[in-house]
C-alpha cells in the first residue's frame, strides 16, 4: 500500500497540480461520460491556481507519494467569515481506488472543525464515487441543480425585466451584494465579488439588478469566460424572474462563441422553462451538500465551479 505525506500546495506545485487536474478530470469524463477533452490543455488547467492562489492563497491540500515525490492528489478549500467551501478534489488515475481522495478530505475537515464552521460542497450527483466519499464523511444533501448547457446566439438573449435596471456592477455595489447573499442564503463572500468586480484578469462579469421603485439591489450575478471555464454563476436573486433576467444579462457576453454551463435549481421551476425555452440541454447534476448547520435559505442561488465558493 502506498504511504502519502497529506500537505499543503506549495508555489512549485503548480504544474504538477494542473497536470493532475487535467489527468483526473479527462479520464473521468472519457470513461464515465464519453468526453474526449474535458480539460483541453494545461494552460486551460491553470485556472485553479491562478484564480485560487490570488483568492486563497496555501489553501489546497495535496497528498505526495511518499516514495517518488508523485502528486497524487489535491483539493482546494476557501475559508469565508460565515462557512468553509470545498472545491475541486482530483486523484491522479493511477491512484483511483488508493483513498487519497479519503486522505485529503479528512484533512480539509480538520480546518472547519478549528474554525467551527460548517464545510460546503457542491458535488457531481453522477459520479458515485465522490457521493459516497461525502455522504460517508457524514455530508448532508440539501439542494439538487441540474448543469444546462446553452449556445448562445449572435443576437443574444433579451435580458430585459419591467420594473427592473440590470447593469454591470461596480465597486460600489459590492457591500449591497454581500448584505443580499447574507439574507438570502446566510454565506458571506465579500472577498469573492470584491475580486469579480475588479475583474483584474479579465475573465469575469458581473451584472446587477435594481428595482426601479425601490432602488434596492435584489439580484446579482456573475460569469466567467476562459478556456478552463465557461460558465454562469455564482449569483443570487430574491425571485426567479430577477435570476433569469440576470444569467440572459451574463449569457450575452458569450455571444455567438461559447456554450457556457449554468447550475439551474431543479425546484426553480419557472427558471429551468426559460432556459429550455433558450435551447437549454441537460448535461450533469450536482447536489449541495454540508457537512454541519446551514441556515435556511430563500430566493435563488446559482453555484458555480469557478471559484467553488458558495
Amino acid at each position: 500500500m502506498t504511504n502519502f505525506i497529506i500537505r499543503l500546495k506549495k508555489e512549485s506545485d503548480n504544474d504538477a497540480v494542473s497536470k493532475l487536474i487535467m489527468d483526473s478530470l479527462n479520464v473521468w469524463y472519457e470513461r464515465n461520460r464519453g468526453f474526449k477533452s474535458l480539460v483541453p490543455s494545461l494552460e486551460a488547467a491553470s485556472i485553479y491556481n491562478r484564480v485560487y492562489d490570488a483568492l486563497d492563497p496555501d489553501c489546497c491540500v495535496v497528498a505526495e507519494d511518499a516514495d517518488t515525490g508523485k502528486l497524487a492528489g489535491s483539493c482546494y478549500f476557501h475559508p469565508r467569515p460565515t462557512h468553509v467551501s470545498l472545491g475541486l478534489m482530483t486523484v491522479a488515475p493511477e491512484y483511483f481506488g488508493q483513498k487519497v481522495s479519503t486522505k485529503i478530505l479528512a484533512r480539509v475537515v480538520e480546518v472547519a472543525a478549528r474554525r467551527d464552521q460548517t464545510l460546503r460542497l457542491v458535488s457531481s450527483a453522477m459520479n458515485l464515487d465522490s457521493f459516497s466519499l461525502y455522504n460517508k464523511a457524514g455530508f448532508v444533501p440539501r439542494e439538487m441543480f441540474q448543469d444546462m448547457q446553452v449556445s448562445v446566439p449572435a443576437e443574444g438573449f433579451d435580458a430585459s425585466l419591467e420594473g427592473a435596471t440590470l447593469r454591470d456592477a461596480t465597486l460600489d455595489d459590492v457591500d449591497a451584494i454581500v448584505a443580499l447573499e447574507r439574507e438570502l442564503r446566510g454565506i458571506e463572500r465579500s472577498k469573492d465579488f470584491r475580486f469579480f468586480v475588479e475583474n483584474r484578469d479579465g475573465i469575469w462579469g458581473v451584472s446587477v439588478l435594481i428595482d426601479a421603485a425601490t432602488g434596492s439591489l435584489d439580484g446579482v450575478m456573475c460569469s466567467v469566460r476562459d478556456p478552463g471555464c465557461a460558465m454562469v454563476g455564482p449569483g443570487v436573486a430574491r425571485k426567479e424572474a430577477q435570476a433569469t433576467a440576470l444569467i440572459k444579462r451574463e449569457l450575452n457576453r458569450y455571444k455567438g462563441e461559447w456554450s457556457p454551463i449554468v447550475l439551474v435549481p431543479t425546484a426553480a421551476v419557472e427558471l429551468r422553462r426559460e432556459m429550455y425555452a433558450m435551447g437549454g440541454k441537460n448535461t450533469e447534476t450536482h447536489v449541495a451538500q454540508s457537512l454541519g448547520e446551514v441556515p435556511e435559505s430563500k430566493g435563488v442561488a446559482i453555484p458555480t465551479f469557478m471559484p467553488e465558493t458558495a
